[in-house]
């Protein structure tokens, strides 16, 4: 549990700004459709809820971050189970500017994405590389073989009552030489703290 003289910009940077569940109702990726052997886009809904925690202490490094969880459901499908879910965490370093997010699918990838932004930004970007041993991405044999995520690369943008988001992951697929851009992006509202 943070304790209250801890919420602040200066050890959370931008992230204090995002704590709250938030839902987004516009989304859209583009993928591989396994079903239909093609790329196609997706519309889809989700909801984001981060919980505070820290400061986590790594020797002289103090880490302060949110715990979070996400899902989202093709706009077609809210009645089912979602079809990507997310468990992790966002951190930042406040005294190196270092900003970052580890995360885990359940299709068997981990990613610790990371980037400098000022406590104050309104926008960053965090990345991942394939083999990194400091911002990297581990994935299971089989996507390894298949479907291997190569880079991720993620845009955010921070708002009143809102953030917003556009990443790419891309993937080195067995079934094509070209590299693909699996993307998605949407707009969330902040609908509880």
């Amino acid at each position: 549990m943070t304790a209250p003289e801890d919420l602040t910009v200066e050890n959370f940077g931008p992230l204090l700004s995002m704590v709250g569940t938030w839902e987004g109702h516009k989304g859209m990726d583009f993928s591989y459709h396994n079903e239909e052997q093609e790329t196609g886009q997706t519309s889809y809904f989700e909801r984001v809820t981060f919980s505070t925690f820290g400061p986590v202490d790594n020797g002289n490094q103090h880490l302060y971050g949110l715990d979070y969880r996400m899902a989202a459901w093709r706009s077609d499908e809210l009645d089912q189970d979602p079809f990507h879910t997310e468990v992790g965490y966002w951190l930042y370093d406040p005294a190196e500017k270092q900003i970052m997010r580890c995360f885990m699918v359940p299709r068997g990838t981990v990613v610790i994405a990371g980037g400098t932004c000022e406590p104050d930004a309104t926008s960053f970007t965090m990345t991942a590389e394939l083999g990194s041993t400091n911002y990297g991405i581990l994935e299971n044999k089989y996507l390894a073989q298949n479907a291997s995520t190569v880079e991720y690369k993620v845009d955010i943008t921070l708002g009143e009552g809102e953030w917003s988001y556009a990443e790419d992951s891309v993937l080195k697929m067995a079934i094509q030489e070209d590299l693909l851009h699996h993307t998605d992006e949407n707009t969330l509202t902040k609908v509880s703290d």
